[in-house]
Order: C-alpha cells, then structure tokens, then sequence
C-alpha cells in the first residue's frame, strides 16, 4: 500500500501538518514525491511513522527520536519488544493510580479508613518507577539489589510531612549550591553547608549514610551524563563543584 501526506495522516491519526515537519526535520521522508508533487508514503514509511508515535508516547523527544530510529544499528523488532515492556510499566503505574483513587472514593465515602501514607501511594509509586527507568541499572550496579529495594521501600513509607521536607531540602541544595558556585571555592563555608544539606536530603533516601557512598553518589554526578545534565542546567560545571564540595565534606581523597 502506498499512501499520500492525507491519508496516512488520517491512518496513523495526525496532522498532515506533523508528517510534513518529520520531512522538513529528516525524521520521516517520503518514499518519493509524484508527478503531481506529493509526498508518497510506502510500508517502510508506514512502519517508522508506528516507532515514531510508540516513542513520541513514552514522551521522547523528537530530537532523541531522529537519533535512534536512523541509527545504523536499530533494530525495528528489538524497539518494539522494549515499547511493550514500557508501555506495561505504564500501565503498571496507571493501574496504582486508579487503584489509589478507587480507594479514596470508598474512604470518602466512610466505607474504609485510609492512613495519609495510602494517600499518596500511587503518586510514590509512579516516582519509584520513574526514578527506575532513568537511573535504575547504574544505582542497581553501584549500590546492589537491596540498597535500593529499601531506599524505595523508604520513599513508599515517607509521610506528607517528610515528603515536603526532602522537596524544601532539594531546592535549598541547588540555591546553596548555586551561591557557593558563584564563589568557586568548594571547600568554603558556603560549599560545605551545601555538601552538609544534601546529606540531609539523602538520608531520606538511603536507610543507612556512609562518607564512602557520599562520595561515590557525587562522582555518579559528573561520569553519568544525566545528573551531570540535572546539575549543570544553568552553571556548566556545578556538578563537578558539587562533587568536589562532597569530597572535601567527606574527607574522601581523590
């Protein structure tokens, strides 16, 4: 089957609007343009437009997308084993969700008691999955099974109070970190209260604090691209900042 800009549009249930941008940006090109000047979809077409939507429905970017689709090594039956396994995960985390609602229209309605921790269930759970999908394998690697199967076993249990105190704790880490930065010095009295607050947000995290894991959880921030990302959003070089801070907080010797 061949299939112009209007109707694979209206298969695949986007504008024709969106397909002629995926052209203009490379990401999905016609088979060929007619005689008439349009855009003329095959099967081959047909199938990257399914991975593109699959990938655009798990929230990755266009810009990721166009580097994995057109990666010489991408496998299209292997991409679309790991769509199904995360599409489960979100179905996971919506099967919580709707559980947990289920749940508080009974309590509002008197038929159950329901504890303020049960509140907040899903919306735990669906950070627990998150935080799995993005930084999982490395913590897992770093820290082994168990570390991290109590560290989220912790997070089910935080109260809503402690669940504002570990969120108040994380912006004061970034603001006292970008003020120290502004300094240069880590190991200054600024850097160090820095340090000194992000151990206080870890140990809502991690059942049991060590100078040695301290230091370890820092280097993660600099060798791995995504919390090097997270920290040097708008000063590059805070995540090195923040890791030598923690050093010198830890007495840890590079």
């Amino acid at each position: 089957m061949e299939y112009t800009v209007q109707h694979l549009g209206k298969l695949a249930g986007v504008s024709t609007r969106t397909l002629r941008y995926y052209d203009e940006i490379d990401l999905l090109k016609p088979a060929r343009i007619n005689s008439s000047g349009y855009r003329i979809y095959g099967q081959a077409e047909v199938d990257r437009l399914q991975q593109i939507l699959f990938y655009r429905e798990l929230g990755v970017s266009l810009d990721s997308i166009k580097e994995i689709v057109t990666a010489p090594s991408f496998n299209g039956a292997n991409a679309l084993k790991e769509h199904h396994e995360q599409l489960l995960d979100k179905r996971k985390q919506l099967d919580v969700l709707i559980a947990n609602v289920e749940k508080t229209i009974a309590f509002t309605e008197g038929r159950i008691t329901m504890t303020d921790i049960e509140k907040f269930e899903g919306f735990k759970q669906k950070m627990i999955d998150e935080n799995e999908d993005k930084y999982g394998k490395e913590i897992r690697e770093k820290y082994g099974d168990d570390t991290v199967d109590k560290s989220n076993q912790k997070i089910k249990n935080m109260t809503q109070e402690q669940n504002d105190e570990v969120t108040r704790l994380e912006s004061e880490v970034i603001a006292a970190l970008a003020e120290a930065f502004e300094h240069g010095d880590p190991a200054s009295d600024m850097a160090q209260a820095a340090a000194g607050l992000h151990k206080q947000w870890l140990s809502y995290y991690w059942n049991e604090y060590s100078k040695e894991a301290h230091a370890g959880l820092a280097q993660m921030y600099v060798d791995d691209e995504r919390f090097k990302a997270y920290y040097d959003e708008k000063q590059p070089g805070t995540a090195e900042f923040l890791r030598d801070a923690i050093y010198i907080y830890t007495g840890f010797k590079k």
